[in-house]
């Protein structure tokens, strides 16, 4: 079990963070060097960072939605490792919802035109056809990127509100990087190739994925116990508040208690998962101004999830649906049932997840859980999925930091704040908010693999910084086995 005991004054490798990069930063440095010791600390009250299961009166419930699926078989035996029989495999079954119709999504020919009728897809071929043969020259947002692909009228119907939802910014502000990472290599030729043909070959567009049967954070809690099992330490509602340092080297972190206890813990080595921008501004001595500054720029857009219990079974089959409605609030609706059966303990209910993206302080964020109750279940109406007065419990999660944001400028300030990290010698960073990187979860995985073996042997391990995203889709990327050298693709 993950334990709670007080850490001792010297630590060999102090992890920050208990999500999915700090997890696997701290069983593979166990698993390269068996007199490694990682002391783990997480901030929360359970492992798992956003790959967490909450629970509520035994209904569990998954933040944000996460399906199993990589080509990195390093990753892919990782989990199977710690899952067994428990990884169990789910049919991935989503759709949009926009303008009162039901849009499958991956798309199919036959439902999109029926949805938008023939005139609107007419013009919708239309500007698709335009945009390839005028398309802007130089990708520099979200809009330009996704215009060239599917056309200006696509890109108005089905990406400009929901991305609006998520990100709380125009998509001229959002950088083409992130649509080019997140969407993949999706277009519009191709989505109806793999419509048509049923193939499934985009990674946007995958048929079924591996699912923990009592949701992600039993595979994290798995990972907690096998760290502990091998002599290592995970710690719960522990907290690094700062991080004294000679230029060089990290020398003491003060770790901070939820009870407001402090230590002060001296590490031969640091794994930082933590986000970028709080890591920054525990040093001390400060930062460059620069750097500070860097962090100043740095965004993050937060997330709330308002789970709903109601009366009756599953009132739609889908994993989750795409809110595109621009009158409703809610972004996203899950159904946990069809993640597992396991998530829900009374087969006469059902266990809805409305999620909202917010900015922490703002209105939404800042609602009482009843006043967001009330709305989620208001909406879940509005949308015709379920009546208001089905709604019979309820439970909010609030998760801070929950993306990082690909603003105009944020490369050359990430950039800024990597090369003064890169000063310290026994200091690494990984994962989603330590990299300031929209990863999946299998991607933040390999960044803290490769940070690790480069904490071991920093001479001939590759770089978190370089392991590319999309090449690891395209199975280009292997982390170094015990015996042989590794080159990481840039």
């Amino acid at each position: 079990m993950v334990s709670n005991k007080r850490p001792n004054e010297s630590v060999d490798t102090l992890v920050i963070g208990g999500g999915p990069a700090g997890l696997t930063g701290a069983l593979r440095l166990q698993e390269l060097d068996a007199t490694r010791v990682p002391l783990v600390i997480e901030a929360g009250d359970r492992v798992g960072g956003i790959a967490r299961t909450e629970s509520h009166r035994g209904y569990r419930f998954d933040i944000g939605g996460h399906r199993f699926f990589t080509k990195v078989p390093e990753v892919k035996a990782f989990w199977e490792d710690l899952m067994g029989d428990d990884f169990i495999d789910v049919p991935r079954s989503s759709r949009i919802y926009y303008r009162g119709c039901f849009f499958d999504y991956p798309l199919r020919v036959g439902n999109a035109l029926g949805n938008l009728g023939l005139m609107e897809s007419a013009r919708s071929g239309l500007s698709w056809m335009k945009w390839r043969m005028f398309p802007v020259r130089n990708e520099e947002n979200f809009e330009e990127w996704v215009c060239n692909r599917f056309g200006g009228r696509l890109y108005w119907h089905f990406f400009r509100t929901y991305t609006e939802k998520v990100w709380g910014i125009p998509g001229t502000e959002i950088q083409a990087d992130w649509a080019a990472q997140r969407i993949k290599d999706l277009s519009l030729f191709k989505a109806v190739v793999d419509a048509v043909f049923k193939r499934g070959e985009s990674t946007s567009l995958i048929k079924s994925f591996k699912y923990p049967r009592l949701g992600p954070g039993q595979l994290w809690e798995r990972a907690a116990d096998r760290i502990e099992s091998q002599g290592g330490e995970v710690r719960l509602d522990i907290a690094a508040t700062a991080l004294q340092h000679d230029g060089e080297r990290i020398l003491e972190v003060e770790l901070e208690s939820r009870n407001g206890d402090r230590r002060r813990v001296t590490p031969r080595s640091v794994l930082s998962s933590m986000p970028l921008t709080q890591l920054v501004r525990a040093m001390n001595p400060p930062a460059p101004p620069e750097v500070l500054e860097a962090c100043d720029g740095l965004r993050y857009r937060d997330f709330l999830i308002v789970t709903l219990v109601l009366d009756h079974a599953d009132p739609f089959p889908d994993n989750w649906i795409y809110i595109h409605e621009p009158n409703v609030k809610v972004g996203r609706i899950q159904n946990f049932r069809a993640w597992s059966k396991e998530m829900v303990p009374d087969d006469s209910t059902a266990s809805i997840g409305m999620e909202y993206f917010c900015h922490e302080g703002d209105g939404l964020w800042a609602s009482d859980d009843e006043t967001l109750i009330e709305l989620a279940s208001k909406e879940l109406a509005e949308l015709g999925l379920a009546p208001a007065s089905s709604v019979v419990d309820g439970k909010v999660i609030r998760q801070k930091k929950a993306y990082p944001v690909y603003d105009a400028g944020y490369q050359d300030r990430v950039e800024t704040i990597r090369q003064w990290l890169e000063g310290f010698k026994n200091l690494e960073t990984s994962g989603r908010n330590g990299m300031h990187r929209y990863n999946n979860q299998d991607h933040s995985m390999v960044s803290a693999m490769v940070a690790a073996e480069r904490l071991i042997d920093p001479v001939h391990a590759g770089d978190p910084w370089s392991v590319n995203v999309e090449r690891s889709y395209q199975e280009e990327f292997r982390v170094k086995p015990r015996t042989e050298e590794r080159v990481v693709d840039a």
